[in-house]
């Protein structure tokens, strides 16, 4: 594609994409982001390009492989254009079925198409599917219709209008003001006014500025900027654009994880590919407005989330957290205004600038406008990748679109905001979902991450695990956090091992408060959250651990035993052979006993014996009952036979 030199000139590219490109023409996408990767996409990738090949059908049906659809459990994902039927878990040996039945003989593969798991009812096109159908998905849309190695695919969607809308007749102070009445608020965890934070760069005194991409996204579970990163890399780059403008920025940096190899891939190469299309460099659109990108790669520390850490980490200096003010916009990369904003929020901006930013506000609650991206994982039916207006409930999240808790069992709390995050019980699961609520509750919106957690989850272990990932990521810098989040751990962990004490809950409840109040920066603020709320809303739990020595959730190894009960045990060896430990004494003829010194407490005797006989129970707090004698097993067993 030859360079672009106006907006004219872009419009006009545009509508030659368009003019070639038939509507009505078979088109098969692939979802091939991370997920699906590693669920072998590129071997049904290979089976398509082959079986069409083979029928002669090659220059008649376009495959597209996209960026990630969403619905990450259920990759590889297929869906046919221009019908909108849908494929899930696709496998290789599945695309001769596929081309021949539905895209050549119009019939369904029923095997393929979603099955409600609570209902069995079945929904074949995309659109149906419930957990697509109850999302607004504005800004992840795009990623299940566009190459993210093409720039003409997001040319074909509308991409760079809003760059063009821009440069050619809007003035820098007119961009920051449409960004400041769309109420856009920074979707990497504190939620601040992304045009209040652009104004403060522009304003600050200086010629050179800088502004950043924050993708060191290091939530367990969360994988949004990822997503958005590998699948629509052009949409954050004329987001960026947009921003620099606004800023009085000329260079700008993408920072991203080394853990993320396909973003940093479909990124570098969307940059090439606006470079040669004269979309980034010297005189963008005949505009005047000169800008380039660098793409940086950082460690995986987590504390690096946090901008002034951000900020040193690609000084090349160790990635900790530097007092504020001055903030980055003021002095930041190289003492020089400096503006940061995650994926998500730059993803956001050509959108603003599009629709305006009446059509941007007419979405979500009065303090937080728009959609958000949430990372829908842990026990939950439909895992995966959700965009919601903000305002939409809990509830709505976790059933219409999760789909409810699998095998029956209860909802029990679901935890938003990542590891500072907190958990909200099921009494909050009708609580609209927007940064000033999820902060009242205790929890906070965070990048997006969410985690249902159901009966089976021990709400103080829970929280211990989260501090331990706070402990290990602390850069150490400030006592409160460093000494802090340690000592808290480390009365979790006596608690869950059933040594905790009285006293227990009001010095972690202390050590909360002073690390909450005076940690140098978000993590530390942060880190207290997990235990706050689960104390908050579970403290019968940490109770039932110290008082009781018991785990209600029987989920705590050191406070479980496993027992056989002899009048249900039928002696069929299910759990003597799948014991890895040979924990299990017993025989053909012999009712079974748990060896407890030997025990380690998997739980393989439980999943191997047989339902119908519920002979291995789980203990906690509960005395063990004596095994019977040798001759009293032995007797019982024939009498049962007899």
């Amino acid at each position: 594609m030859p360079r672009i030199n106006s907006t004219a000139e872009l419009e006009t590219v545009r509508t030659d994409i368009l003019s070639t490109r038939d509507p009505n023409k078979p088109c098969i996408t692939l979802c091939s982001g991370s997920a699906c990767q590693a669920t072998h996409c590129k071997k049904v990738a290979a089976a398509l390009e082959l079986e069409l090949e083979k029928q002669g059908l090659t220059d008649k049906v376009h495959v597209r492989k996209t960026g990630c659809h969403g619905f990450c459990e259920k990759g590889p994902i297929l869906v046919l254009y221009p019908e909108g039927i849908c494929y899930l878990q696709v496998k290789a040996e599945d695309v001769p079925e596929i081309i021949s039945e539905t895209l050549i003989g119009k019939k369904i593969v029923e095997r393929l198409v979603y099955v409600d798991p609570t209902t069995g009812e079945k929904a074949v096109h995309e659109h149906d599917i419930p957990f697509y159908k109850n999302q607004e998905r504005l800004v992840l849309g795009l990623n299940t219709k566009i190459d993210p190695k093409s720039i003409e695919d997001y040319l074909a969607v509308g991409g760079y209008q809003a760059l063009g809308k821009v440069l050619s007749s809007m003035a820098p102070e007119q961009v920051i003001n449409e960004v400041k009445a769309a109420s856009l608020r920074g979707r990497g965890g504190g939620g601040f006014p992304a045009g209040i934070k652009w104004e403060a760069a522009r304003n600050a005194p200086g010629e050179t500025k800088y502004v950043i991409v924050n993708c060191d996204e290091g939530d367990p579970g969360a994988y949004m900027d990822r997503s958005l990163m590998e699948g629509n890399p052009f949409c954050v780059l004329e987001g960026l654009l947009i921003g620099a403008y606004a800023i009085g920025a000329h260079e700008g940096y993408i920072y991203v994880r080394q853990e993320y190899p396909l973003a940093v891939e479909n990124v570098t190469s969307a940059i090439r590919r606006a470079e040669e299309c004269g979309l980034l460099g010297k005189n963008i659109l005949g505009s005047g407005f000169d800008f380039i990108i660098k793409v940086h790669q950082g460690a995986g520390a987590f504390v690096c989330g946090e901008e002034t850490a951000l900020i040193r980490s690609l000084e090349g200096k160790v990635g900790e957290p530097k007092a504020r003010p001055p903030y980055p916009a003021v002095r930041g990369l190289w003492d020089k205004p400096t503006n940061i904003n995650n994926v998500e929020t730059w993803a956001n901006i050509p959108l603003v600038i599009n629709k305006g930013a009446a059509a941007f506000t007419s979405i979500g609650t009065e303090g937080s406008k728009g959609t958000k991206i949430f990372s829908l994982v842990g026990k939950v039916n439909n895992t995966g990748l959700v965009e919601v207006p903000m305002g939409v409930t809990l509830r709505d999240i976790v059933y219409k679109i999760g789909g409810g808790i699998p095998d029956g069992k209860k909802f029990k709390a679901v935890q938003t905001g990542g590891p500072a995050g907190g958990c909200m019980p099921e009494s909050l699961l009708d609580m609209a979902v927007d940064f000033d609520q999820l902060t009242k509750a205790g929890s906070m919106m965070g990048s997006g991450g969410m985690i249902v957690l159901d009966e089976e989850t021990c709400m103080v272990d829970f929280a211990r695990y989260f501090l331990g990932f706070l402990a290990d990521e602390s850069c150490g810098k400030c006592v409160p956090c460093r000494e802090g989040v340690k000592q808290m751990l480390t009365i979790l962990t006596r608690i869950t091992k059933g040594k905790g004490k009285e006293g227990d809950i009001e010095l972690l409840e202390e050590l909360a408060e002073v690390a909450g109040s005076s940690a140098l920066c978000a993590l530390g603020k942060g880190a207290p959250n997990p235990v706050l709320s689960t104390l908050r809303h579970f403290r019968d739990e940490y109770e039932a651990h110290i008082n009781q020595g018991k785990c209600p959730s029987y989920s705590c190894k050191d406070l479980i035993s496993y027992y056989i009960d002899p009048d249900k045990c039928q002696a069929c060896t299910s759990c003597f052979r799948k014991c890895p430990a040979e924990a299990i004494e017993g025989g053909k003829n012999l009712i079974h006993v748990v060896i407890q010194d030997k025990c380690t407490k998997c739980g393989s005797c439980l999943e191997a014996c047989p339902v119908k006989f519920g002979a291995v129970k789980k203990l906690s707090g509960e005395p063990i009952p004596s095994p019977l004698p040798q001759e009293a097993r032995t007797i019982v067993r024939k009498s049962k036979q007899s």
